[in-house]
């Protein structure tokens, strides 16, 4: 909602813009060559991004997926330790990693909301300590090869689209870093917040039971 207020604003404004300064015309021009450049940006980016989702349904029919999601299982235990035991949350999340490590945002994001839901059962209401590390992560995620970024400058005619490589592997790992030492930090400084969230709610509805046993 906030975004779409956003942009039909930043829109208002540059149609007013231009109709004050007398170039109207020029606003009018440029609205239809980006529309076309953003059709075109689309559909240069749809065969790259096929072709890597193609990549991860072959790895996930040939067991590759399933080998890298028990590789990451340890260090998401650490990560996740009131869900370590939860195999059907631990499985979701260790594939929205991997879906991020290939730079796949697409098919990380509903990844990471079928995650968050199965988490959000355990703690309805409340942004759970775990939850928010699980944002954290798949915002500031690692990424061995950004799908998305070398699909987009491929199509603005980049000839090396993956020479970033080394940039977005630091970038993103020191972003990774410091999200999860946030989360760490945070949740001893207010250890007890979720707690007292979930205690008030508890005593509410006992407070709420008890007057419809006394009617």
């Amino acid at each position: 909602m906030a975004m779409s207020i956003i942009w039909t604003g930043m829109v208002l404004v540059s149609i007013l813009c231009g109709l004050a300064t007398g170039r109207g015309p020029d606003v009018a021009a440029a609205a239809m060559e980006g529309a076309a450049a953003a059709i075109e940006l689309c559909l240069s980016m749809a065969g790259i991004l096929c072709l890597w989702m193609g990549v991860m349904e072959v790895m996930k029919r040939a067991g590759l997926s399933e080998k890298l999601s028990r590789l990451l299982r340890p260090i998401l235990r650490r990560l996740y330790p009131e869900f370590s035991k939860d195999r059907e949350v631990m499985d979701t999340i260790s594939a929205n990693v991997s879906a991020n490590l290939l730079g796949l945002g697409n098919a990380a994001t509903p990844l990471g909301i079928q995650a968050a839901r199965q988490m959000s059962k355990k703690s309805p209401g409340v942004a759970s300590d775990p939850l928010c590390m699980l944002v954290v992560c798949n915002t500031a995620s690692i990424q061995l090869i950004p799908t998305t970024v070398a699909s987009v400058r491929a199509a603005a005619g980049c000839a090396a689209p993956f020479d970033i490589l080394p940039a977005v592997w630091l970038a993103s790992a020191i972003s990774v870093c410091v999200g999860i030492a946030a989360c760490k930090v945070l949740r001893r400084l207010w250890p007890g917040l979720e707690g007292e969230k979930s205690g008030g709610r508890r005593a509410r509805l006992g407070r709420r039971a008890g007057r419809e046993g006394a009617r």
